[in-house]
Order: structure tokens, then sequence, then C-alpha cells
């Protein structure tokens, strides 16, 4: 049948996986039947990369990508949680590592790069794209504000209200005009794109290159980074980041599926195309 959905692998050791080579460490999302949709698997394996790049001594930069035809297509509203009692890193515990890790983290990104996986490409410290990524904050179309409030701190005020609000699809060049990526170049060319940058920096000063993104962290975190991150914490936001009446459309996704669910979700902005879970 056209519109039958492939099996979805199980999560496997494989979700994340980990190149060491000269001079800096590839990961690579690995669940590309599901455009690498972000599930407890990914996170754990993730998280446990990022701690074996940072600790590698011989591992000067780190490249994060995604298998298949997208970065990530965000937050995998399908999954089950684990089966097991260990601890699963939270997505901003994932992204602070990414932050306050001393060495460069890029993102190489091709296809889709939505919702959670739109921040987790806004939060390394460089993000390359390939001419055909398309970016997007798409929490709102299911009725959730951003699980990281990275878009104000990388796009000014209008465009980051206006990628929040409206919750469009944003190509790799409007990403570019608005800061939210670096450099623009054809897919067949994005992973030597990003390696070379890892090269480049992996060739410099390591103290002064930690110490450079230091202070570019810290610009940030004094003019009120953290506790924009931290904002479900505050008090005057109260009203608005509890808990709140459900999606309709995610009880569609429970009762009847995620090709009703999507349909149902998209045809509110004219979109026909799926892009796996969101």
């Amino acid at each position: 049948m056209a519109n039958e959905q492939p099996e979805i692998p199980p999560p496997s050791p494989d979700d994340v996986l980990y190149d060491k080579r000269e001079g800096f460490a590839l990961i690579t999302l690995n669940r590309p039947v599901v455009l690498n949709a972000i599930n407890w698997s990914i996170q754990r394996r993730l998280f446990a990369a990022l701690q074996r790049a940072e600790t590698d001594e011989e591992v000067h930069a780190i490249i994060v990508t995604g298998a298949g035809r997208a970065f990530s297509a965000g937050g995998d509203i399908q999954a089950t949680p684990p089966g097991d009692d260990e601890p699963t890193p939270s997505g901003m515990e994932i992204n602070l590592k990414i932050w306050n890790m001393p060495k460069p983290v890029i993102a190489a990104v091709h296809g889709y790069a939505v919702g959670q996986g739109c921040e987790l490409a806004g939060i390394c410290d460089m993000t390359v794209a390939a001419d055909d990524a398309i970016f997007g904050e798409l929490q709102i179309r299911h009725g959730f504000a951003p699980p990281l409030l990275i878009t104000p701190f990388i796009v000014g005020m209008k465009q980051a209200k206006e990628t929040l609000m409206m919750g469009e699809r944003i190509s790799a060049e409007d990403a570019l005009r608005m800061g939210m990526v670096n450099r623009v170049v054809p897919g067949d060319r994005l992973l030597a794109e990003a390696e070379d940058m890892a090269r480049k920096l992996a060739s410099l000063p390591q103290k002064t290159v930690k110490l450079n993104k230091l202070l570019v962290n810290r610009a940030y975190e004094v003019s009120g980074f953290s506790q924009a991150l931290d904002y479900r914490s505050d008090p005057a936001l109260a009203d608005y980041v509890g808990p709140g009446e459900p999606d309709p459309h995610l009880k569609i996704l429970r009762e009847q599926g995620w090709e009703a669910f999507r349909r149902a979700r998209d045809e509110r902005y004219g979109e026909g195309e799926s892009m796996g879970p969101g």
C-alpha cells in the first residue's frame, strides 16, 4: 500500500554512531527510518558520545549530523518509555552539555532540522547547512512552547517572534540570512565542509579556541541566557507554561495513528509532505 508506514526498528546501541577521526569526532544520529526523531535511546547515546569526545585528549572538535534524509525531525512523539530504570539525560542536559563543552561543536544539517532538532543545531557552536536543509520551531502546531529557548539568542527579536509564533518552515538560505547557520553548501559537500572546519579548529592553539568559546558563551550568559533557558521556573510565566490543555491532535495520534495525526495537523499549514515524528 502506498501509505503503509515502514517498520520502526527497536532501540539499538547503534542509534547514535561515534567515529573518531584525525583531530575530531563525528557523532551521527542514526534512526533514519523516523528521520532521527529524538527518543530516550538517542538521548542516552548522544550524551555518552559527547562525554566520550570531551574526555578524549586527541579530539579537539566535534561534528554532530544525522543519517539518512534528515538531521532530526525533533522529538519522537511516538516513543515508548525505556524498559529499564537506567537514567536518561533530558534534552536540556544534552544541550547544556554542548554549551558547556570546552571543545567546539559543529552541526552538519541536511533535510529536516525542526523542533528539538532545530534547537540541537542551534546550541552547537557553528552550523553548516546543506542547501536542502529545512529548519523550524514547529512546536506551536502541537500547542507546546520551545523545549530550549535558543532562537531569540541566535536571530533578531522580530525573527525570533516570527519563528516561534508562526511555526513555519525555514529554508537553508533564509536560515543563513537570519543567522541560524554559518554556511550553506551543496548537499554533497556538507560533511566535507564540516570536516574542513573541524580540522581547522583542531589545528589552532587549543587553549585559545577553548577560551574564545568560553568568552562568547559568557557574553550571552551575563545578558540572561541561563535565565531564559530556565523560563519554566519564572513565576511571571507560571500561568502560561503550566500543563494547560492537551492538543486535540495528539488524541488523534493515539487513537488513529501517525498518518491521521499528520493530515489533521498539516491541513492548517497547507503542507502535505510527511516529516515523520515532530
